[in-house]
């Protein structure tokens, strides 16, 4: 009986000998992670693993190209690791997130799944690693050292590439949208949660929309930095075992396949060694993420009723909001929003405490600055993605509540400050909330100023005009 009919295969390495389902492509080293980290039943994120595929692909290319392994067995790697980037073998890849340092377990779960998938294509058995081997061919002139950060640089491009940039446009053009839509509606301002000058329901929604972009420019220039690349420094940084000119060249293979502007790092070593593209981008996504919970609190207050609260807007209902109350409708896209926003900031602080944590030529605490980043990336966009097309587009404005607002506040006195002074405008203010007159009346009746007058200056719609600036 061959081992092929067997249900099992016998897999040696450094530390013995395994049995290893016959029908699973990972191999001896990823059976001894699996026993070793039932931690927390999370795998490798989607992007996470075509990162490294996409880097084993360039590597057998370049390998390939540079005569340090055999054109045949290159082809067939790069044969495999084009499966898995279509979709296939995806369940071969079970390494939990918490595992050992560096991402040692992940890296050779990768390699072997290549392997024996490039086995089978060679017409051999999975298994046979004298002919297609896990550590020599699809592995060669590389480490976990330098596989991994740039693995983190890859997924990180990826992810923002596929999942945030889509959404921070699509989020800001629906921001800009609303501000046209409710340019002419005047609502009271408030700071400090109490009244203050009227302000334009459009402009809220305008500078909602800058302070997204003012993010995405943010994001993109700390992206930058993820495309320098340690990849061909080997195990310690110095290029040990690898070709001359494989450095360059990898580089250069990679680049196409994702088509972003890589190169290599100037200082192979430091970029192995320094975590700092990823806490710098992990920090752009934190600031990010804070600004959306102001957003996504700021839609809730204007939303909160829808008798007792501000009611100045209506979020579109999209699910009942209570097992009890019937007829009630929650902000339910927004209270997502600030959760995921406060996830991300969690995984930022944690990847900060890991990027401190490397010793000498190596960090070791990299798989988890690798799930959080790209986690972070991916679940912040789908979260942007999903409160344009939810909520943001289905905006409407109270526009009678609104003005009722911004007729009715105190703060309208603030304009009458050039005219007759604070103090007085502070004595009208006080009577009007103590008496309940409006802040008109009170001024005539006290001679401050004449009706034609006080008509120009408590105009909401030129009070709450913006002005132009320079910039």
């Amino acid at each position: 009986m061959t081992q092929q009919d067997s249900q099992v295969r016998i897999e040696r390495d450094s530390m013995g000998e395994r049995q290893i389902p016959h029908h699973v492509y990972y191999g001896i080293q990823t059976l001894r992670a699996t026993e070793n980290f039932p931690i927390s039943g999370i795998k490798p994120l989607p992007t996470y693993v075509d990162a490294c595929v996409l880097i084993k692909k360039a590597t057998a290319i370049a390998n390939g190209e540079l005569e340090c392994i055999s054109l045949e067995i290159s082809q067939a790697i790069v044969a495999a690791a084009d499966e898995v980037l279509s979709g296939k073998l995806r369940d071969q890849f079970v390494v939990d997130v918490y595992q050992a340092g560096a991402g040692t377990s992940h890296h050779m779960n990768v390699n072997e799944v290549l392997a024996n998938r490039a086995l089978e294509i060679l017409g051999d058995e999975k298994g046979n690693y004298q002919r297609v081997s896990p550590n020599d061919h699809v592995n060669y002139g590389q480490s976990t050292n330098d596989v991994i950060p740039t693995a983190i640089r890859i997924g990180g491009l990826l992810a923002i590439k596929r999942t945030l940039y889509p959404a921070l446009t699509g989020a800001i053009a629906a921001l800009e949208n609303k501000a046209v839509e409710f340019q002419d509606i005047v609502r009271s301002g408030r700071t400090h949660l109490q009244d203050a000058v009227p302000v334009r329901l459009g402009e809220n929604f305008r500078a909602w929309a800058q302070i997204i972009q003012d993010h995405e420019t943010r994001i993109k220039t700390a992206a930058q930095d993820l495309t320098i690349l340690g990849l061909g420094g080997s195990a310690a940084g110095t290029g040990l075992n690898t070709h001359p000119q494989y450095c360059d060249r990898v580089a250069q293979i990679l680049a196409e396949l994702i088509d972003q502007p890589l190169r290599p790092a100037p200082h192979l070593m430091a970029a192995m060694q320094s975590m700092a593209p990823f806490v710098s981008v992990s920090g752009a996504l934190r600031n990010l993420a804070q600004d959306c919970v102001k957003i996504s609190h700021d839609l809730r207050l204007m939303d909160s009723g829808p008798k007792t609260g501000f009611k100045e807007i209506q979020l579109p209902p999209v699910q009942p909001g209570s097992s009890i109350m019937p007829g009630k409708y929650n902000p339910v896209m927004a209270e997502m929003t600030s959760m995921v926003c406060f996830q991300v900031m969690g995984y930022d602080n944690a990847i900060a405490l890991a990027a401190q944590a490397g010793q000498l030529e190596l960090n070791v605490m990299m798989p988890l600055i690798a799930y959080n980043l790209i986690h972070s990336i991916e679940i912040l966009g789908n979260t942007l993605a999903a409160l344009t097309q939810r909520c943001i587009k289905g905006i409407s404005a109270n526009r009678d509540r609104c003005f009722a607002y911004a007729e009715g506040s105190l703060a309208l006195v603030t304009a009458l400050n050039p005219y007759i002074g604070y103090l007085n405008a502070a004595a009208v203010a006080k009577e009007s909330l103590e008496t309940g007159k409006s802040l008109r009346q009170i001024v005539l009746e006290r001679g401050l100023m004449t009706a034609e007058d006080l008509a120009k200056v408590l105009n909401l719609e030129q009070m709450s005009a913006m002005r132009s600036t320079q910039g």
